[in-house]
Protein backbone atom coordinates (compact mmCIF):
# COMPACT_ATOMS: atom_id res chain seq x y z
CA UNK A 1 0.00 0.00 0.00
CA UNK A 2 1.45 3.46 -0.93
CA UNK A 3 1.99 5.70 1.78
CA UNK A 4 -0.52 8.25 0.09
CA UNK A 5 -2.71 5.64 0.46
CA UNK A 6 -2.52 5.10 4.34
CA UNK A 7 -2.41 8.91 4.82
CA UNK A 8 -6.06 9.04 2.57
CA UNK A 9 -7.25 6.31 4.72
CA UNK A 10 -6.18 7.57 8.20
CA UNK A 11 -7.66 10.63 7.30
CA UNK A 12 -10.96 9.24 6.53
CA UNK A 13 -10.77 6.77 10.02
CA UNK A 14 -9.99 10.68 11.55
CA UNK A 15 -13.12 12.10 10.03
CA UNK A 16 -15.34 8.98 11.15
CA UNK A 17 -14.61 9.76 14.86
CA UNK A 18 -15.32 13.70 14.70
CA UNK A 19 -18.33 12.77 13.20
CA UNK A 20 -19.62 10.19 15.70
CA UNK A 21 -17.93 11.17 19.09
CA UNK A 22 -20.96 10.31 20.73
CA UNK A 23 -21.98 7.18 19.42
CA UNK A 24 -20.06 4.03 19.88
CA UNK A 25 -17.50 3.41 17.24
CA UNK A 26 -15.95 -0.17 16.48
CA UNK A 27 -12.76 -0.87 14.72
CA UNK A 28 -15.13 -2.69 12.18
CA UNK A 29 -16.92 0.72 11.69
CA UNK A 30 -13.32 2.34 10.95
CA UNK A 31 -12.07 -0.11 8.17
CA UNK A 32 -15.43 0.38 6.32
CA UNK A 33 -14.82 3.67 5.89
CA UNK A 34 -10.97 3.90 5.19
CA UNK A 35 -11.49 0.64 3.21
CA UNK A 36 -9.31 -1.64 4.66
CA UNK A 37 -9.50 -4.81 6.71
CA UNK A 38 -9.56 -4.10 10.96
CA UNK A 39 -6.21 -5.20 11.69
CA UNK A 40 -4.52 -2.94 8.62
CA UNK A 41 -6.14 -0.09 10.02
CA UNK A 42 -5.31 -0.63 13.10
CA UNK A 43 -1.65 -0.92 12.61
CA UNK A 44 -1.32 2.06 10.26
CA UNK A 45 -3.98 4.34 12.51
CA UNK A 46 -0.89 3.86 15.19
CA UNK A 47 2.00 4.14 12.83
CA UNK A 48 0.67 7.80 11.61
CA UNK A 49 -0.86 9.32 14.39
CA UNK A 50 0.80 7.68 17.28
CA UNK A 51 -2.09 6.57 18.72
CA UNK A 52 -4.27 3.66 18.53
CA UNK A 53 -7.82 3.90 17.31
CA UNK A 54 -8.83 2.99 21.01
CA UNK A 55 -7.01 5.97 22.68
CA UNK A 56 -7.28 8.72 19.88
CA UNK A 57 -10.76 8.10 20.15
CA UNK A 58 -10.95 7.86 24.27
CA UNK A 59 -8.58 11.28 23.99
CA UNK A 60 -10.65 13.22 21.77
CA UNK A 61 -13.91 12.04 23.50
CA UNK A 62 -12.44 13.65 26.54
CA UNK A 63 -11.20 16.71 25.33
CA UNK A 64 -14.73 17.68 24.22
CA UNK A 65 -16.26 16.52 27.51
CA UNK A 66 -13.39 18.96 29.54
CA UNK A 67 -14.78 21.89 27.03
CA UNK A 68 -18.06 20.62 27.96
CA UNK A 69 -17.60 20.89 31.71
CA UNK A 70 -15.25 24.09 31.59
CA UNK A 71 -18.11 26.12 29.33
CA UNK A 72 -21.50 24.54 30.64
CA UNK A 73 -23.41 23.82 33.74
CA UNK A 74 -23.25 20.83 33.47
CA UNK A 75 -23.54 17.23 35.76
CA UNK A 76 -20.71 15.19 35.47
CA UNK A 77 -22.48 12.08 34.78
CA UNK A 78 -24.58 13.18 31.92
CA UNK A 79 -21.51 14.47 30.24
CA UNK A 80 -19.97 10.51 30.85
CA UNK A 81 -23.18 9.08 29.09
CA UNK A 82 -23.05 11.82 26.50
CA UNK A 83 -19.34 10.91 25.43
CA UNK A 84 -20.43 6.90 25.63
CA UNK A 85 -18.54 6.32 28.87
CA UNK A 86 -19.97 3.28 30.88
CA UNK A 87 -19.85 5.24 33.94
CA UNK A 88 -19.12 7.89 35.91
CA UNK A 89 -16.46 6.16 37.89
CA UNK A 90 -15.00 4.83 34.20
CA UNK A 91 -15.26 8.59 33.20
CA UNK A 92 -13.77 9.86 36.43
CA UNK A 93 -10.36 7.48 35.73
CA UNK A 94 -10.24 8.01 32.30
CA UNK A 95 -10.42 11.82 32.83
CA UNK A 96 -8.02 11.59 35.35
CA UNK A 97 -5.29 9.86 34.23
CA UNK A 98 -5.78 12.39 30.70
CA UNK A 99 -5.71 15.31 32.22
CA UNK A 100 -4.58 15.14 36.06
CA UNK A 101 -7.55 16.16 37.53
CA UNK A 102 -10.89 14.84 38.31
CA UNK A 103 -13.44 16.03 36.48
CA UNK A 104 -15.77 16.96 39.30
CA UNK A 105 -12.63 19.62 40.41
CA UNK A 106 -12.23 20.52 36.94
CA UNK A 107 -16.01 21.49 36.45
CA UNK A 108 -15.59 24.10 39.75
CA UNK A 109 -12.01 25.51 38.90
CA UNK A 110 -10.97 24.81 35.12
CA UNK A 111 -7.12 25.19 35.13
CA UNK A 112 -5.19 24.77 31.84
CA UNK A 113 -4.64 21.34 30.55
CA UNK A 114 -3.41 20.07 27.59
CA UNK A 115 -6.48 19.21 25.35
CA UNK A 116 -5.65 16.26 22.24
CA UNK A 117 -6.08 18.37 19.21
CA UNK A 118 -4.75 16.86 16.51
CA UNK A 119 -4.17 17.95 13.35
CA UNK A 120 -5.57 16.34 10.61
CA UNK A 121 -3.15 13.78 9.38
CA UNK A 122 -3.35 14.93 5.68
CA UNK A 123 -1.94 17.98 6.24
CA UNK A 124 0.69 16.72 8.76
CA UNK A 125 2.31 14.55 6.13
CA UNK A 126 1.73 17.13 3.06
CA UNK A 127 4.20 19.50 4.56
CA UNK A 128 6.21 16.23 5.09
CA UNK A 129 5.63 14.93 1.52
CA UNK A 130 5.09 17.84 -0.47
CA UNK A 131 8.13 17.24 -2.83
CA UNK A 132 6.38 14.18 -3.73
CA UNK A 133 2.77 14.87 -3.34
CA UNK A 134 0.82 16.98 -5.95
CA UNK A 135 -0.90 19.77 -4.00
CA UNK A 136 -4.07 21.47 -5.68
CA UNK A 137 -3.53 24.96 -5.90
CA UNK A 138 -6.11 27.47 -4.19
CA UNK A 139 -8.14 30.43 -5.76
CA UNK A 140 -6.19 32.84 -8.14
CA UNK A 141 -8.18 35.20 -7.01
CA UNK A 142 -6.43 38.39 -4.43
CA UNK A 143 -9.44 39.28 -2.98
CA UNK A 144 -8.54 39.96 0.75
CA UNK A 145 -10.34 41.91 3.49
CA UNK A 146 -8.26 44.55 5.56
CA UNK A 147 -9.87 45.85 8.78
CA UNK A 148 -8.32 47.71 11.54
CA UNK A 149 -9.47 46.31 15.20
CA UNK A 150 -8.28 47.46 18.97
CA UNK A 151 -6.80 45.31 21.14
CA UNK A 152 -7.65 45.81 24.75
CA UNK A 153 -5.16 46.30 27.55
CA UNK A 154 -4.48 42.58 28.20
CA UNK A 155 -1.96 39.60 29.60
CA UNK A 156 -0.40 36.66 27.19
CA UNK A 157 0.42 33.19 28.03
CA UNK A 158 3.16 31.93 25.51
CA UNK A 159 5.73 29.60 25.04
CA UNK A 160 8.20 30.57 23.75
CA UNK A 161 10.96 28.36 21.48
CA UNK A 162 14.68 28.54 20.88
CA UNK A 163 15.32 29.34 17.23
CA UNK A 164 11.81 29.24 15.47
CA UNK A 165 10.79 31.92 13.10
CA UNK A 166 8.04 29.77 11.75
CA UNK A 167 5.12 27.02 12.88
CA UNK A 168 6.96 23.46 11.78
CA UNK A 169 10.67 24.75 13.52
CA UNK A 170 8.57 26.02 16.17
CA UNK A 171 7.06 22.33 16.77
CA UNK A 172 10.27 20.96 16.54
CA UNK A 173 11.35 22.94 19.91
CA UNK A 174 8.46 23.62 21.70
CA UNK A 175 6.29 20.57 20.86
CA UNK A 176 2.71 20.00 19.12
CA UNK A 177 0.82 19.88 22.06
CA UNK A 178 0.95 23.57 23.02
CA UNK A 179 -1.78 24.39 20.83
CA UNK A 180 -4.21 22.03 23.14
CA UNK A 181 -3.11 23.41 26.37
CA UNK A 182 -3.87 27.16 24.96
CA UNK A 183 -7.17 26.06 24.12
CA UNK A 184 -8.09 24.53 27.04
CA UNK A 185 -7.76 28.58 28.71
CA UNK A 186 -11.05 29.59 29.84
CA UNK A 187 -10.28 33.48 30.86
CA UNK A 188 -9.20 33.24 26.64
CA UNK A 189 -10.26 36.41 25.31
CA UNK A 190 -10.15 35.22 21.72
CA UNK A 191 -9.12 31.91 20.00
CA UNK A 192 -5.19 31.10 20.47
CA UNK A 193 -2.45 32.82 18.25
CA UNK A 194 0.68 31.49 16.46
CA UNK A 195 2.97 34.96 16.56
CA UNK A 196 5.80 36.60 15.48
CA UNK A 197 7.53 38.70 18.65
CA UNK A 198 9.52 41.97 18.45
CA UNK A 199 12.63 42.35 20.08
CA UNK A 200 10.70 44.30 23.14
CA UNK A 201 8.75 40.91 24.13
CA UNK A 202 11.27 38.13 23.50
CA UNK A 203 14.14 36.93 26.28
CA UNK A 204 17.57 36.03 25.35
CA UNK A 205 17.92 32.91 24.10
CA UNK A 206 13.99 32.23 22.78
CA UNK A 207 12.32 32.89 19.36
CA UNK A 208 10.89 34.74 17.24
CA UNK A 209 7.96 32.79 16.30
CA UNK A 210 6.31 31.35 19.78
CA UNK A 211 2.52 30.11 20.40
CA UNK A 212 -0.30 31.99 22.90
CA UNK A 213 -3.36 33.14 24.04
CA UNK A 214 -4.63 36.52 25.24
CA UNK A 215 -6.39 36.93 28.69
CA UNK A 216 -7.69 39.60 30.59
CA UNK A 217 -5.37 42.29 32.26
CA UNK A 218 -6.63 40.93 35.41
CA UNK A 219 -5.77 37.41 35.31
CA UNK A 220 -4.47 35.77 38.08
CA UNK A 221 -4.89 31.96 37.24
CA UNK A 222 -2.46 29.36 36.36
CA UNK A 223 0.30 29.80 34.24
CA UNK A 224 1.60 26.21 32.94
CA UNK A 225 4.87 25.25 33.93
CA UNK A 226 7.18 26.36 30.86
CA UNK A 227 4.81 29.40 29.52
CA UNK A 228 4.90 32.83 30.30
CA UNK A 229 2.59 35.50 31.37
CA UNK A 230 3.49 39.09 30.14
CA UNK A 231 1.23 42.50 29.44
CA UNK A 232 0.57 43.85 26.52
CA UNK A 233 -0.10 47.66 26.32
CA UNK A 234 -3.56 48.73 24.36
CA UNK A 235 -2.83 49.00 20.24
CA UNK A 236 -4.24 48.80 17.39
CA UNK A 237 -4.10 45.62 15.02
CA UNK A 238 -5.06 45.85 11.38
CA UNK A 239 -6.30 42.48 10.23
CA UNK A 240 -6.01 40.37 6.48
CA UNK A 241 -8.20 37.81 5.75
CA UNK A 242 -7.78 35.92 3.07
CA UNK A 243 -10.46 33.58 0.34
CA UNK A 244 -12.07 30.28 1.31
CA UNK A 245 -9.33 27.34 0.58
CA UNK A 246 -8.79 23.79 0.35
CA UNK A 247 -7.31 22.94 3.77
CA UNK A 248 -4.68 21.18 1.93
CA UNK A 249 -3.90 24.31 0.10
CA UNK A 250 -3.13 25.76 3.88
CA UNK A 251 0.80 26.82 2.63
CA UNK A 252 -0.25 28.27 -0.59
CA UNK A 253 -3.07 30.41 1.14
CA UNK A 254 -0.89 31.15 3.79
CA UNK A 255 2.36 32.63 1.42
CA UNK A 256 -0.28 34.46 -1.18
CA UNK A 257 -1.66 36.30 1.90
CA UNK A 258 1.91 37.31 2.58
CA UNK A 259 2.96 38.42 -0.32
CA UNK A 260 0.32 40.61 -0.48
CA UNK A 261 1.06 42.05 3.43
CA UNK A 262 4.46 42.50 1.89
CA UNK A 263 3.47 45.31 -0.94
CA UNK A 264 0.12 46.62 1.65
CA UNK A 265 0.56 50.39 2.68
CA UNK A 266 -1.74 50.80 5.53
CA UNK A 267 -1.37 54.67 4.66
CA UNK A 268 -4.43 53.61 2.53
CA UNK A 269 -6.03 53.43 5.79
CA UNK A 270 -4.14 56.39 7.46
CA UNK A 271 -1.69 54.03 9.41
CA UNK A 272 1.64 53.10 9.69
CA UNK A 273 2.84 49.98 10.50
CA UNK A 274 4.19 49.27 14.16
CA UNK A 275 5.71 46.22 14.77
CA UNK A 276 6.87 47.01 18.23
CA UNK A 277 3.67 48.02 19.06
CA UNK A 278 2.37 44.37 19.78
CA UNK A 279 3.21 40.98 18.24
CA UNK A 280 2.30 39.92 14.54
CA UNK A 281 0.05 36.56 14.92
CA UNK A 282 -1.99 34.32 12.94
CA UNK A 283 -5.03 32.56 13.36
CA UNK A 284 -4.77 28.89 12.79
CA UNK A 285 -5.34 28.28 9.22
CA UNK A 286 -8.97 26.99 8.97
CA UNK A 287 -10.08 26.77 4.77
CA UNK A 288 -14.06 27.45 5.27
CA UNK A 289 -12.91 31.04 6.34
CA UNK A 290 -9.46 31.82 4.95
CA UNK A 291 -6.31 32.79 5.98
CA UNK A 292 -6.13 35.34 8.72
CA UNK A 293 -3.36 37.26 9.64
CA UNK A 294 -2.86 40.86 11.74
CA UNK A 295 0.05 43.18 12.08
CA UNK A 296 -0.13 45.91 14.51
CA UNK A 297 -0.60 49.84 13.35
CA UNK A 298 -0.27 53.19 14.86
CA UNK A 299 -2.59 56.09 13.39
CA UNK A 300 -0.33 58.12 11.26
CA UNK A 301 -1.22 61.63 13.11
CA UNK A 302 0.98 59.72 16.46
Amino acid sequence: MEQADRIDAVQRMQDYIEENLHNPITLLDLSRRAGYSPFHCARFFKELTGKSPFEYIRARRLTHAALVLRDENVKVFDVALDFVFDSHEGFTRAFTKEFGITPRQYRKNPPPIRLFMPTPIRITYLYAMKGDHQMSKPSATNTVFVQVIERPERKLILKRGITAREYFKYCEEAGCDVWGLLCSVKEALYEPIGMWLPDTLRTPGTSVYAQGVEVPDTYTGVVPEGFDLISLPPCKMMVFQGPPFEDECFEEAITDLGEIMKTYNPELFGFQWADEDAPRFQLEPQGYRGYIEARPVRPLNK
